[in-house]
């Protein structure tokens, strides 16, 4: 499948784990037609977008496989019926509480810099739950697990730059002071959506879709 992996078929969607450096859907320009959507097309000609993961994050993506599925998954996804959850390393050592803590930071278009966004009280509620899993101490690291409660571009990335933790690898939201240095300690964004929760719109039975994180080279 030319670098991506089949999670899950069945008659009504499919699930891929997609690679980082891989748009979703056609970008502008010739050089922007291979994606994710063009090579499951390929394949399964019936294959629709549901929603879609920044060109720099790997994991889980949902397609639906007619009309009826596309438009009950998109109403799944915009009342935060399907749980979406993610892995990051960002730059800096956060506790491991065991807790989960929030961002609730609204958001707005970066208009002089687009496709950018900020944080900025004129913005979009926008909320991020985070909770350590461990310390990477000798890369001055801390691998997270997040889930977006709401679905705004680029959420994760602006909230933990927002919060002085910006995802290592990153070339868009890299921080102030060491950020140019968080984003070159990784040779790409280390952000990867690790599983999908929701329940299957052919006859409502609870289903959920992993794909670990391609972090195991990181050091503790």
């Amino acid at each position: 499948m030319d670098e991506i992996r089949l999670i899950h078929e069945d008659a009504e969607l499919l699930v891929f784990d997609k690679p980082a450096g891989l748009l979703c859907v056609p970008g502008r320009g010739d050089d922007k037609q291979d994606c994710l959507s063009a090579r499951a097309l390929r394949h399964w000609p019936d294959a629709r977008v549901v929603h879609r993961l920044d060109m720099a994050t790997s994991g889980l993506v949902l397609m639906a496989r007619s009309a009826t599925v596309q438009r009950a998954l998109g109403e799944a996804f915009a009342a935060r019926q399907i749980r979406k959850t993610y892995e990051a390393i960002v730059d800096g050592l956060l506790p491991v509480t065991g807790d989960w803590q929030v961002i609730d930071a609204p958001l707005i278009a970066d208009w002089p810099n687009r496709p950018l966004q900020k944080v900025d009280p004129a913005g979009k509620p926008s909320l991020t739950r985070w909770r350590a899993q461990r310390q990477l101490a000798a890369r001055h690291a801390t691998h997270l697990w997040l889930e977006p409660l709401t679905g705004r571009s680029h959420q994760l990335r602006v909230h933990l730059q927002s919060i002085g933790h910006p995802i290592l690898g990153d070339t868009l939201y890299v921080g102030d002071g060491d950020g140019a240095s968080a984003r070159a300690r990784a040779p790409r964004l280390l952000l990867h959506a690790t599983a999908l929760e929701f329940m299957h719109p052919a006859d409502g039975r609870p289903v959920r879709f992993e794909s670990p994180a391609p972090f195991e080279w990181v050091s503790p």
